[in-house]
């Protein structure tokens, strides 16, 4: 397994502790754990979590960690799933034990051991509808009612088994249930449902099997199969833990893993159920799984979320019970502060105002040597500079606000890099809208300062002809919300402006953006970090704001 670099401390959490415990105490000579995603969507931030965890104690300890679908469902599932799952692991730094698993791997001997568990007379085929059976299993007050097909002979049961096997019942006519207690406290343990009828093709088993056998009842006998000594997962599941455990007991598996559950994440201003991340995209809010305002692992990889940074999250957020929520300022922060030390920098103008500089000929051109990086030893970037530059809208005022430092009439700041100007005079249309700014460079300040005066205002700029037009979408977080989820539907308080990203499209940058790969970042200077999408837009580069220079929504700003 290979490892990717740490780039913050281990933190302390239980389940290191318990794990270093069986180890010291001969428990287990080595830890195998799993990573058991569903393949019916993208895996999300939270994932992450479970990914960083799973993988990074089997690292830590010198142990295994398994990469296993478990694909019960063949109707909600598919390849492009599975394919995007495991190149979302690659991408985070990670690599599985051995060959991919998959639950369905182990069907012949599920369906095996659930004719040991029909001999045993620990289950039976039930002919109640699902509605029916929903009726009978009672509530959290009172307790379910037994199925009037409980007391099929053994005999019946496994006759009637097989013959579901061999696909001589309608789809929905018939289950396969353990029986265990009606009236317990814990709903999971009322006669679950083993097999289901369902005449569906299977994306590994193609028409071999026409029943499938549950989520409950596959997920811990592949654990057993796989050897798994460390079952871990989130809080959801430890009411499942009973009945987890009452599997092991009753099937002659080859060993008996233990669960272990920790809180999931919980992260503002965004959605982290898979179910409601579908419905965004089955709804058209957003433009796929990978849009880079969905909080998928594709979507913050095409948004430019270097993986180090969210390895640095899921590390630095812990592992408990408590849960709570996290605030997305804590997942932005470590995005800026891996960004900050690996972005190269670059000048892009978001809104072009062109500026003539009168005192700078008109057939000259220089080329200015900038710091790709004005710490790490990137090497340097060529900035062509002559008579027409532009600059952004945002940096000249004609009625200044108090404290404003940037460009007005009679004033004069610094361009990045290079002169001091001074604007003189104002251009406009016929409608009054400004389309231009005449202005004189002070010849002596490059690379020093103005004699005799101080310019405090420093702002980008870039060369008008030998600039590249490109696109800017300012992405943010995908809720204006904290919690969207806190109150009903989380759609019906869904606004435009909610999943809005603001799209710029006649921007200007230096020209060597054009050259920049999909996924590269960058810190635009003064403007935050971006990365190249994998589409131009409309013959133009397009770049995805990845995450603010620093956190405006702490100050109200957003």
């Amino acid at each position: 397994m290979s490892s990717p670099a740490n780039e913050a401390p281990a933190a302390v959490n239980f389940l290191r502790k318990i794990v270093a415990d069986d180890l010291a105490s001969g428990k287990h000579s080595q830890i195998v754990t799993r990573f058991p995603p569903e393949p019916n969507g993208f895996l999300h931030i939270g994932h992450a979590k479970s990914i960083c965890l799973n993988f990074g104690l089997a690292e830590e300890f010198g142990g295994q960690c398994h990469l296993r679908f478990d694909d019960t469902n063949p109707s909600k599932e598919e390849q492009a799933y599975i394919d995007s799952i495991e190149e979302d692991i690659k991408w985070l730094g990670f690599r599985w034990h051995g060959a991919v698993r998959y639950a369905s791997n182990y069907f012949e001997v599920l369906y095996q051991w659930a004719l040991h568990l029909i001999e045993s007379g620990n289950a039976y085929v039930c002919d109640l509808s699902a509605d029916e059976a929903r009726a009978f299993r009672g509530s959290l007050t009172e307790p379910g009612k037994n199925s009037p097909y409980r007391e099929r002979s053994v005999a019946e049961n496994l006759d009637l088994f097989k013959r579901m096997k061999a696909g001589e019942f309608v789809e929905g006519s018939r289950t396969l249930r353990a029986k265990i207690d009606m009236a317990s406290g814990n709903i999971n343990l009322r006669d679950p449902v083993l097999y289901r009828i369902r005449f569906a093709h299977h994306h590994q088993t193609g028409d071999a099997w026409c029943i499938y056998p549950s989520y409950d009842f596959t997920h811990g006998q592949s654990d057993a199969i796989e050897g798994i000594t460390h079952s871990i997962c989130t809080l959801e599941f430890e009411d499942h833990r009973p009945l987890y455990e009452w599997f092991l007991q009753h099937l002659p598996v080859p060993c008996k893993p233990r669960q272990y559950e920790f809180a999931r994440l919980n992260l503002s201003h965004c959605v982290t159920s898979k179910r409601k991340l579908a419905r965004l995209v089955a709804e058209g809010y957003v433009d796929g799984w990978d849009d880079p305002r969905m909080p998928t692992l594709a979507g913050l990889r095409r948004r430019g979320y270097p993986p180090a940074a969210i390895r640095r999250f899921c590390e630095r957020i812990g592992v408990n019970r408590a849960g709570g929520l996290v605030d997305f300022a804590m997942l932005e922060l470590c995005v800026r502060e891996e960004l900050d030390s690996n972005a190269p920098r670059a000048m892009c103008v978001l809104k072009p105002l062109k500026v003539i500089i009168s005192n700078y000929p008109a057939d000259e051109m220089q080329t200015l040597q900038l710091p790709r990086h004005p710490k790490q030893d990137m090497g340097t970037r060529s900035i062509p500079f002559s008579r027409e530059l532009y600059i952004d809208q945002d940096d000249f005022s004609e009625n200044p606000p108090a404290g404003y430092k940037r460009l007005v009439l009679g004033g004069e700041v610094r361009l990045r890099g290079a002169y001091v100007i001074k604007a003189d005079k104002v251009i406009k249309d016929e409608s009054g809208q400004i389309t231009a700014l005449e202005c004189r460079i002070d010849a002596d300040t490059l690379g020093a300062n103005p004699a005799g005066r101080k310019v405090k205002g420093v702002i980008h700029w870039v060369c008008a002809e030998h600039s590249i037009l490109c696109a800017v979408r300012l992405y943010d977080r995908q809720f204006q919300v904290a919690q969207p989820e806190a109150e009903g539907d989380f759609l019906e308080g869904l606004t435009a402006e909610d999943m809005a990203a603001p799209l710029y499209t006649n921007c200007r940058a230096e020209p060597a953006l054009l050259q920049a790969k999909t996924g590269e970042a960058y810190q635009f200077e003064r403007e935050g970090y971006f990365c190249r999408d994998r589409e131009d837009l409309k013959g133009k580069p397009l770049f995805n704001r990845t995450v603010t220079l620093r956190d405006t929504w702490g100050e109200g700003k957003h």
